[in-house]
């Protein structure tokens, strides 16, 4: 595992065979992994990205959508985009089976790191789950930066990679015991969901994600923890 996600390229290409394979299960795992959790911290997401009626709001790695729709139901206007395909037929089916106040997110196919929009063409940038998975930290930050207007926020939900060596060890051991399991129930393959450890380890946490963005011209970056820091929020401006 280490050795497959180890350069950016071979990380690219087992995230994307990855979500392939899990996209039909990937609502369900997300649901069991946070002990149904995971919509509370959406949710406050999406307070602290403040969405309203006249807003662009992008939201990256967006899966099945729920940040996407979540945005939506306040008035902004939305685009979803994930690099697996399967995600983005998942996203579409359940608009087709939704009541909306309005149109759904225009849900799209592309690369966090390298984003087919133009310059300053939102308001707000939301990712859950997506910096942790791309190929190139600094690359999918910049792409953020780039696309926001002046003023707008970015904002980041994803697994922390704790500083206490110890309730590191013990955090991840949990994870690697859990997703083993749930590989072998779900895939026959134990590695499927043993990635998240693995990605966690070479994620740089949730400090050094935030002297990141600060390094590529974000301001008044900040971080909110979640479930006790396991977890965490980053928020940034566009200056």
């Amino acid at each position: 595992m280490d050795q497959r996600i180890a350069t950016p390229d071979g990380k690219r290409r087992y995230v994307r065979t990855l979500f392939a394979a899990i996209a039909d299960r990937y609502d369900f795992i997300t649901i069991v992994l946070s002990y149904g959790l995971d919509r509370a911290w959406k949710a406050r997401l999406v307070a602290l990205a403040a969405p309203a009626r006249g807003l662009r709001a992008l939201d990256l790695a967006t899966g099945t959508g729920d940040i996407a729709f979540a945005m939506r139901s306040r008035g902004a206007d939305v685009v979803g985009l994930d690099v697996t395909a399967r995600m983005i037929e998942l996203a579409a089916a359940k608009a087709s089976g939704m009541t909306m106040p309005a149109t759904p997110p225009l849900f799209l196919i592309g690369d966090m790191v390298a984003l087919p929009f133009r310059p300053a063409s939102f308001d707000v940038v939301t990712t859950g789950y997506g910096l942790r998975n791309v190929p190139d930290l600094t690359a999918a930050v910049d792409e953020m930066l780039r696309v926001l207007k002046p003023g707008g926020r970015a904002l980041s939900l994803d697994f922390n990679r704790p500083a206490n060596p110890l309730v590191r060890a013990v955090y991840l051991a949990y994870l690697t015991v859990v997703g083993a399991t749930l590989g072998w129930l779900l895939h026959r393959d134990p590695d499927t969901y043993r990635y998240i450890p693995a990605s966690i380890r070479r994620y740089p946490g949730a400090e050094a994600v935030a002297r990141l963005m600060e390094a590529r011209g974000f301001a008044a970056v900040t971080h909110y923890p979640v479930l006790g820091g396991l977890m965490a929020i980053h928020l940034a401006h566009k200056a």
